[in-house]
């Protein structure tokens, strides 16, 4: 296939999880990405494993195929000048370094687009561009903490618990992906690059705006509802005779369906269920109903049975079930790094029905530096 942004060129000054995203998700869509690193271990992520493979940690293949390797020490004025060389011809420039410090080394927006002013200079915060926090460092659970996400999440007797994915640095990540596209359509029109910000506290609150919206009405706190719904009954995960599933009655259409595939449509006609609000308001005496006839029967027995009846239900899979669903295979989201063999998962879109391969493996640290400061040099830059 012909990718959308072959052509582009990248600049990653980056390490963890959001900034390496954001290249990585330009890199399968044709971008050259260049991803500068610092020569003593480069990338902090290559060493977050177990698992390893040839040399580094999963996660950091999962996040840096395709891309170019090069160190640099930017504390030093000579690598410095190297970097701002990669730039002259740069279309983007990704940086999520330790808040503040490029503006100390002088690699700050406005000493990049001096040396380039079509530069997309995208900088991914912690806590944002400004305000008090604004040089504090952060990592996704302490911005899931900052920003309320974890009182939102789980059972009302559980502590405040975080979610498991990195969904701040991985949303931020896309977030920063969404500004240099928007961008470069800009440029389009009037030649010049921009400055785009984005942080994980950002990508916290938007997650919670709902919530907010509702405190910003009544002033009065959400509750945590385990695995359900504070506005939509039935909502939520519930046990079977074997295993979890879990079913999503998001209409009155849906839950009378429901009420007959589970073998009781007078719940449907009762007067406290006969509508979503009147369900929410009663939501526990309709649970305390639901439960135990749900326990009568196996997980896929029922996934079968609401299927057939077009309840929205779904089993809670484990990640070795979902490796081996026919969905995921269907789909065709897993993609083989073309020399390691390792199985990483492909961008969660694709462009006239076919998703991007990554063309190569992540880079061993330094693997690029002949190759890119040799171009540099024959340049005379």
């Amino acid at each position: 296939m012909t990718k959308p942004l072959a052509g582009i060129k990248v600049i990653e000054v980056g390490q963890a999880l959001a900034g390496p995203l954001a290249g990585a998700i330009l890199s399968d869509m044709g971008a050259d990405v260049i991803k500068v690193e610092k020569p003593d271990g480069g990338d902090d992520a290559r060493m977050w494993g177990p698992p390893f493979i040839e040399g580094d940690s999963a996660m950091f293949h999962s996040t840096n195929r395709n891309k170019k390797s090069v160190t640099l020490d930017i504390k030093t004025a000579g690598d410095v000048a190297k970097l701002k060389a990669l730039a002259k011809d740069a279309d983007i420039l990704i940086q999520n370094l330790r808040p503040g410090i490029v503006d100390v080394l002088g690699i700050g927006p406005d000493a990049m687009l001096a040396v380039n002013p079509r530069l997309i200079y995208c900088s991914i915060w912690a806590f944002g561009y400004q305000g008090p926090l604004r040089l504090a460092p952060g990592f996704d659970p302490l911005l899931q903490a900052y920003g309320a996400v974890m009182t939102l999440t789980g059972r009302p007797e559980d502590p405040p618990t975080f979610c498991a994915p990195a969904i701040n640095d991985i949303a931020t990540g896309m977030w920063c992906v969404i500004g240099a596209l928007a961008a470069i359509q800009q440029r389009h029109a009037t030649g010049k690059g921009c400055v785009i910000d984005t942080s994980l506290f950002e990508t916290a609150v938007s997650w919670v705006g709902g919530a907010l919206a509702g405190h910003a009405l009544t002033g009065e706190l959400p509750k945590r509802h385990g695995t359900g719904s504070p506005i939509i009954v039935p909502y939520q995960t519930f046990e079977t005779a074997d295993r979890p599933l879990v079913i999503a009655c998001g209409n009155d259409r849906l839950f009378v369906k429901f009420a007959a595939a589970a073998g009781h449509p007078e719940w449907a006609t009762d007067k406290r269920f006969e509508d979503g609000r009147k369900r929410v308001v009663h939501k526990d005496a309709l649970l305390a109903l639901i439960v135990p006839v749900l326990l009568t029967r196996p997980r896929d027995a029922w996934v079968a049975a609401m299927g057939k009846a077009g309840v929205p239900c779904a089993p809670v899979n484990d990640i070795a079930e979902l490796a081996n669903s026919e969905q995921l295979a269907a789909m065709d989201m897993m993609r083989t790094l073309p020399g390691s063999g390792m199985k990483i998962t492909g961008l969660p879109i694709s462009f006239d029905k076919q998703r991007p391969h990554p063309h190569a493996d992540s880079p061993k640290l330094g693997q690029h530096n002949e190759e890119v400061f040799g171009t540099l040099a024959e340049a005379g830059r």
